[in-house]
């Protein structure tokens, strides 16, 4: 099919204005045709857009009436917004996108989004950062939407809505700085969590200076705002990452063993321990359960001296196939410990073992994890799919100063073909 390629320069359905393009009635673009606006797009009130083609938007972007594209066409459907000039997208509705491209070359802010966007497709990020100004605004990627290439040239700064049951790495930044958090798949379709980053807000770290016991050095630096909102009931397992531009060093100096996820808690006025497992690749770290409230994350050290010498050690891989070898779940030295609790978590957040007293006594016979489901969960003692999991052991250790719950968590690889 011959592509189709139309330049818009004035008004499409009333007298011409220099220097803008308005729509008053209805615009179709059709698949494979390309259309560009040199001058600022404005959809007015009583007008209707659809966009199945391709749009160029080189300059503002003014909503007041529908913009959308025709679902049975959707995949053709992209908007790309680029300039070598500052872009406002703005107005009274807020438009919905299939395939979005920012491509802008203006330093820092280079898109005033201030009436909030939402895409179902593809989002890259290829150059420009995305700024909402107000509280009440956000950018939503709805169900299947997907952020790619998201950088330090290239992200949103303010509030990122989340709409579906798909696992979602949030594009999200502050002051020129990428710093994404992850989230895994929620459980309904119809889940929504909001996040945003925050970097270098001293007041807000000056009223939120209470900890847990075992938590140590919290990062003061930087935060994320994770919410989810009302009337969805999923659960997620968070990831967040670190960078030596905003993590201070300290606090990376043993990473693999002590930086964990830290939530401040409303109810405590302190930060609790949310647990992490570390991906020095990456530079990430991991809640290894779902995480326990919403609300404000960081990341912090724990205090690794709790964790003495002789106390329980993982063996994190599972193959109950009857041989003898990694039939269950082993945790040397739980026995010393008969106040503990093992918890095991699917790579969605769903717990799927549950147990208190474990108690492996070496055979494999006693109160174990051996591949199937048990414990408060659904589809009680049916075998578990092989995969990663992930495991949250907690115990009692007493020693001459008193007792304390001392807490592990990592990964589990069950092999269950």
């Amino acid at each position: 099919m011959v592509q189709k390629k139309l330049l818009l320069t004035c008004l499409l359905s009333s007298p011409l204005i220099f220097g803008q393009t308005v729509n008053e009635g209805g615009l179709y673009i059709k698949p494979n045709t390309e259309v560009s606006t040199l001058f600022s797009f404005e959809n007015k009130e009583s007008a209707q857009t659809f966009n199945n083609g391709t749009v160029y938007f080189y300059g503002d972007f003014i909503n007041n009436g529908l913009y959308d594209f025709q679902s049975g066409e959707k995949t053709h459907s992209k908007a790309i917004f680029t300039s070598d000039k500052k872009q406002t997208i703005e107005g009274k509705n807020i438009a919905n996108f299939y395939h979005v491209v920012f491509d802008n070359s203006t330093k820092e802010v280079a898109f005033d989004l201030l009436s909030g966007m939402s895409s179902e497709g593809e989002v890259v990020f290829q150059n420009g950062i995305v700024k909402l100004y107000s509280d009440d605004k956000s950018f939503a990627f709805l169900k299947g939407s997907k952020a790619l290439n998201a950088s330090d040239a290239s992200h949103v700064e303010g509030w990122i809505d989340k709409i579906g049951n798909d696992e979602f790495t949030f594009p999200e930044g502050d002051k020129g700085l990428y710093r994404f958090a992850k989230i895994s798949a929620p459980k309904n379709v119809k889940d929504v969590f909001a996040s945003r980053y925050i970097l270098e807000d001293k007041d807000f770290f000056a009223t939120r200076s209470g900890k847990a016991g075992v938590v140590e050095n919290v990062n003061t630096n930087e935060y994320w705002e994770l919410n989810r909102m009302d009337n969805s009931e999923g659960s997620i397992i968070l990831t967040l990452s670190w960078d030596e531009r905003t993590t201070p060093q300290e606090l990376l100096e043993n990473a693999e063993e002590n930086l964990h996820i830290v939530r401040w808690d409303e109810q405590q006025e302190m930060w609790v321990d949310e647990g992490g497992i570390v991906d020095a690749g990456s530079r990430t770290i991991t809640s290894p359960a779902t995480v326990k409230g919403f609300g404000y994350f960081t990341l912090a050290t724990v205090k690794t001296d709790w964790l003495l010498d002789g106390d329980v050690v993982v063996y994190n891989f599972v193959s109950p196939d009857g041989d003898g070898k990694n039939d269950y779940f082993l945790v040397d030295n739980i026995n010393r410990f008969p106040n503990n609790k093992v918890e095991i978590y699917n790579r969605w957040g769903t717990r799927v073992f549950e147990t208190s007293n474990y108690d492996n006594n070496g055979n494999g016979t006693s109160n174990v994890f051996t591949g199937f489901t048990e414990g408060r969960v659904i589809n009680k003692n049916k075998p578990l799919p092989t995969g990663t999991y992930f495991y949250i052991i907690s115990y009692e250790y007493s020693d001459d100063n008193g007792s304390r719950m001392i807490k592990k968590s990592g990964y589990l690889h069950l092999e269950s073909n």
